[in-house]
């Protein structure tokens, strides 16, 4: 773990040698601060969290981010508190100090165009399917690099870049190096015609080495242990084309034998196809994606599991709800494989008719669909096998998620907006959280928005969930008021009528001036997954005082 006056000395010099630069070659001596200040605290009512008891009087998340910037020189770094982490994170994430630092030197001219990053970095090559490095701090994932990255653009239309390092898990880092290189030709930039109708092509290519010790002793037998590959090599190759109101992706994915805890070690490749469609005109677009994935979990340490050390990212094509009961049941991707399907179609019905009314209808309908692969053991398929095979156009036995929804948007007044919203999901927890079964549900939301005048706007929500599986019935309920400029007080409840104690109540007071926000609040919230992307983490339920506190500069 880097320690804070290090990160700060860092800093400190950069930003002196990038001064002295620009002075020297004449040019403006500008530098610039940038930051944020982000730290979320539970002071606890009940000491039991999760099954275990605990002497602490209060959880906290915080974070401070400095970034200083010059024209040839940027740096900056993180301190990160998280000693007593909120509920649902490892105790591997407990630890404080300096986990993210770097230093980006910078030229560019009027055809080029380069950077080279040192220390920790965060990028993404194509849709992320063999390499993605990101932080989503509500999820406790941190998984950036530590080495170099290069960016370099020698001409235009040509994007080149290229990293090694190694990855970041929690308050250390594994032992694999992960190394790669991603171009990106923008076809476009080189055709006039294209650009005069209004047509832009991209072609992309990536690659990514892991290079991991096979020094583990892992045994397919009590009598000999597996030959595990030292050398993991990942590719990718994409287009996408955009003419007029029209955008398709197309992208593929290989990875070669990978043997690791989340395939149970077997010696089968890895494949991702995904195509992605769009079409959008004023009052009208419409989305549709496909994606077949099979054995691409891709992690910088072959003996992991949960939420740490990928390297890559699937994305879940489902859609990312809001609304709470409509969010009760999140999709996680599924690592060892799956069919996914999305289709949107947003639409607005013109002003001044009898279905748009004065100011007109805003409608949308989405569809998502998660099915399992076609998947035929190869002989026993356990651990230094090959494990399966899989037609590529054959589904398995199993649906994993759907999700059937429609939601209208209409303006009733000057002062007055409705949104209503219905969906059907079909939600397989036993393969998503390992146990209870299919759970179909049906979902009504009603969400209404007042505005009384410039200062005072009301905002209500009523939702029902109904379902014959698990806890059967929920509903919840919500009135926010905001107070401009400042103030914002919200109240809000979950009920399930067959849980004990079923009652989630929230009230929440947000105070809002220039850069600052502060959120002070009480409640009960339920045990259950948060979700981002379809990377989900277990909460467990808590009940207690909330303190918010963010600010940027």
């Amino acid at each position: 773990m880097i320690k804070i006056y290090y990160a700060v000395a860092l800093v400190l010099a950069f930003v002196t040698v990038s001064s002295k630069a620009q002075e020297a070659d004449g040019g403006e001596k500008k530098v610039t601060v940038t930051g944020s200040v982000q730290s979320d605290i539970l002071i606890p009512q009940e000491r039991e969290i999760k099954g275990e008891t605990s002497s602490e009087w209060g959880r906290t998340n915080t974070y401070v981010d400095v970034n200083v910037m010059s024209q040839y020189v940027d740096a900056g770094a993180r301190f990160s508190y998280l000693e007593h982490p909120l509920p649902g994170y490892e105790k591997d994430f407990r630890g404080w100090g300096v986990p993210f630092v770097y230093v980006k030197l910078k030229r560019e001219t009027s055809t080029s165009n380069a950077e080279l990053t040192l220390g920790n970095f965060y990028d993404q090559f194509g849709s992320g399917f063999v390499f993605r490095t990101y932080e989503e701090r509500s999820l406790g994932i941190d998984n950036s690099l530590l080495g170099a990255r290069l960016v370099w653009s020698p001409t235009p239309g040509v994007n080149l870049k290229g990293i090694t390092g190694k990855q970041r898990r929690y308050w250390d880092y594994n032992d694999a190096w992960v190394s790669g290189a991603d171009m990106e030709l923008n076809i476009d930039q080189w055709w006039k015609a294209m650009q005069e109708h209004n047509t832009y092509l991209m072609l992309g290519a990536s690659i990514v080495n892991k290079h991991e010790s096979s020094g583990e002793d892992i045994f397919a037998t009590p009598t000999y242990k597996l030959n595990l590959p030292s050398n993991v090599n990942a590719f990718d190759v994409r287009a996408r084309l955009q003419t007029g109101d029209f955008n398709v992706l197309a992208e593929y994915a290989h990875k070669s034998q990978d043997p690791n805890f989340d395939n149970g070690y077997i010696y089968r490749k890895g494949y991702v196809a995904m195509l992605s469609a769009t079409y959008s005109k004023r009052g009208m677009s419409v989305l549709l994606q496909a994606k077949r994935s099979d054995n691409m979990s891709f992690r910088s340490r072959r003996s992991m599991f949960g939420t740490s050390s990928f390297i890559n990212h699937l994305p879940a094509f489902t859609m990312d709800h809001t609304y709470a009961l409509a969010a009760l049941h999140p999709y996680a991707t599924h690592p060892d494989g799956e069919w996914a399907y999305q289709a949107e179609i947003g639409y607005k019905i013109k002003k001044n008719t009898w279905l748009g009314g004065k100011y007109g209808t805003d409608v949308k309908l989405n569809f998502s669909h998660v099915h399992a692969i076609d998947q035929r053991k190869r002989g026993t398929g356990a651990a230094g096998s090959d494990g399966y095979g899989s037609a590529f156009w054959k589904w398995g036995d199993q649906t994993y998620y759907q999700d059937i929804n429609v939601q209208v948007e209409k303006k009733l007044s000057r002062a007055f907006k409705l949104n209503l919203m219905y969906m059907n999901q079909q939600y397989n927890k036993t393969i998503v959280e390992g146990d209870g079964g299919m759970i179909r549900s049906n979902i009504f939301i009603a969400e209404g928005k007042y505005r009384f005048n410039n200062k005072f706007t009301l905002r209500g929500e009523a939702q029902y969930l109904t379902s014959p599986d698990e806890y059967g019935d929920w509903y919840f309920g919500l009135l926010e008021l905001s107070v401009l400029p400042n103030w914002m007080f919200t109240v809000s409840d979950m009920y399930n009528k067959d849980e004990a104690n079923g009652h989630y109540y929230q009230g929440f007071v947000t105070f809002n001036s220039g850069s600052h926000r502060l959120q002070l609040g009480y409640g009960r919230t339920r045990a259950g997954f948060n979700c981002s992307g379809g990377v989900c983490r277990y909460v467990p339920e808590t009940k207690g005082v909330t303190l918010s506190y963010n600010y940027n500069f």
